[in-house]
């Protein structure tokens, strides 16, 4: 019998990559990198590919077999190719557990090309989204109803985690409706080049899946001290919206009123909000 080191050598990354994976959601570090209605999934991998490595270990030991001359340079070869493969497994593995996970930021968001241009083009975008997926998530349409009569009603909107993503939508696609209301909301502050010194974009990232479809989505705020805010800076603020002009699109705009410094939360993402209406559809369709 003979040892087989590529085998183990397999073994060995199929375990990493299990305990990676492991390690992510012990650690919550999971939401850095997927939608947590999709975390499941990382779950079974970590599983599967313990599952895979108990397979692996009946590879360890083969029949001893002679070589003939003539494979020498097919072997040779073959070895090249093994390291190449090696490599492109190791390379994630060492960079997920020696590099901390970073949150999403304003740098990201310029190099994806977001910016308070492309929003404003795109200010259907978030209601066609929520007409997607309306079948994708576990939340009652009375309970979407209710989120969305209590954004009719009130004066003062509080833009949380759970209806940023509605609530920007029907704001943004709508500003003159909220004019004058009172908002409040979380955010870090994203500059363009194109903005004055007295606004900034206080920003989420929306994720759908994972970081790789992140979007940049968020409102124009104007105040006096917006120049010595930094690139990045958490903030909470509270401020009276308004409608404005830019590039000859109507978008909202917030007058901060009041603001503080915060740390990054916990959870620096936010998730489109879906209701279940799924068979309220298909029982249509069969009337």
């Amino acid at each position: 019998m003979v040892f087989q080191p590529h085998q183990a050598f397999k073994a060995l990354a199929l375990t990493a990559f299990s305990l990676f994976f492991l390690n992510l959601h012990t650690s919550g570090t999971i939401s850095k990198y997927v939608n947590p209605d999709y975390a499941w999934l990382s779950l079974c991998a970590a599983y599967l590919f313990f599952f895979l490595v108990f397979i692996q270990f009946f590879r360890l030991w083969s029949p001893k077999n002679k070589d003939s001359p003539s494979c020498q340079h097919d072997c040779h070869h073959h070895s090249r190719r093994k390291y190449i493969s090696y490599s492109v497994l190791t390379f994630p593995l060492v960079t997920g557990f020696l590099l901390p996970p970073q949150t999403l930021n304003a740098t990201i968001a310029a190099q994806k090309g977001a910016g308070l241009l492309l929003q404003a083009e795109n200010k259907s975008l978030p209601s066609e989204h929520e007409e997607i997926a309306v079948d994708r998530k576990e939340v009652q349409p009375a309970e979407f109803d209710q989120r969305i009569n209590a954004l009719e009603r009130s004066r003062v909107i509080h833009l949380t985690d759970g209806v940023f993503e509605p609530y920007y939508g029907r704001i943004n696609a709508d500003p003159q409706k909220y004019n004058g209301r009172t908002l409040k909301m979380t955010g870090f502050v994203f500059k363009e080049k194109s903005l004055q010194t007295n606004q900034l974009i206080l920003s989420r990232f929306l994720i759908t899946h994972c970081v790789a479809d992140a979007s940049l989505i968020g409102f124009l705020a104007e105040f006096d001290r917006a120049a010595h805010l930094k690139q990045d800076m958490w903030v909470e603020i509270e401020g009276t919206l308004a409608v404005t002009s830019y590039k000859g699109i109507s978008i909202p705009v917030v007058n901060i009123t009041s603001w503080k410094e915060i740390a990054e939360p916990k959870e620096p993402y936010v998730y489109p909000l879906y209701i279940k209406l799924a068979f309220k559809h298909h029982n249509a369709s069969f009337s």
